[in-house]
């Protein structure tokens, strides 16, 4: 902070080395009005205090009243930027430093991607799956497996009638279309096994299943 002293009037100002473009603060010590001037701006005045700045590199005068006391040619020094015989030219551009580039957006969008494509795999495989006809087993194939399956004299005899189409006939009439001893004890013992309440009578159901297997030889 620098103090000035013209004709009695005092004021002190600061930055103590203002440079061109600096706001520049002058108090006084009395209530004061700067005079308008080419060489330097006004931005405030207040009371005792003023503001203002200057954009020419070198020291001006300044000129107004204060406690009814007009004074003159103030001189406030503003030094350059610039250093002493520069040649006032730019100065060398210096390129950017590289950013790395941020990662995550790839990250992100790659598993957005493998997403989609899984997504997409399973409807492509649910949409061939449902289009996928069903396995078709021969009537004697499916025959043989039930007769497999079956463990008592009423399934044997339930696949035996399903494989002749005769799942809706009595015993009696599929006898009269289909007669054989082995067929006969099949059904029969089928029927005893499911409406008698004794059960079906003593048999070999190991080897009535071989002979219904005959059935579909």
């Amino acid at each position: 902070m620098i103090a000035i002293l013209l004709f009695a009037v005092t004021a002190t100002f600061h930055p103590a080395a203002p440079t061109v473009g600096d706001l520049i603060t002058i108090d006084f010590p009395q209530p004061v009005t700067l005079d308008r001037s080419p060489q330097y701006e006004i931005v405030t005045q207040h009371g005792k205090r003023v503001v203002i700045r200057t954009f020419e590199p070198k020291p001006f005068a300044i000129s107004g009243r204060t406690d009814g006391i007009a004074f003159r040619n103030m001189i406030v020094p503003v030094r350059s930027v610039l250093k002493p015989r520069d040649n006032l030219a730019p100065a060398p551009l210096k390129p950017p430093k590289r950013e790395p580039y941020p990662m995550l957006p790839f990250v992100l969008i790659g598993v957005a991607a493998l997403l989609a494509i899984a997504a997409w795999a399973a409807v492509v495989w649910l949409a061939k799956r449902r289009k996928m006809p069903k396995a078709v087993i021969a009537p004697a194939e499916r025959f043989r497996n039930a007769v497999a399956r079956a463990r008592s004299w009423a399934e044997l005899a339930d696949a035996v009638r399903e494989y002749i189409d005769a799942t809706t006939l009595t015993t009696t009439y599929v006898l009269e279309k289909n007669s054989s001893a082995a067929l006969e004890e099949i059904l029969r013992q089928g029927d005893l096994e499911k409406f008698s309440p004794w059960g079906a009578k003593p048999g070999d159901l190991r080897t009535l299943k071989q002979q219904a297997l005959e059935l579909a030889a």
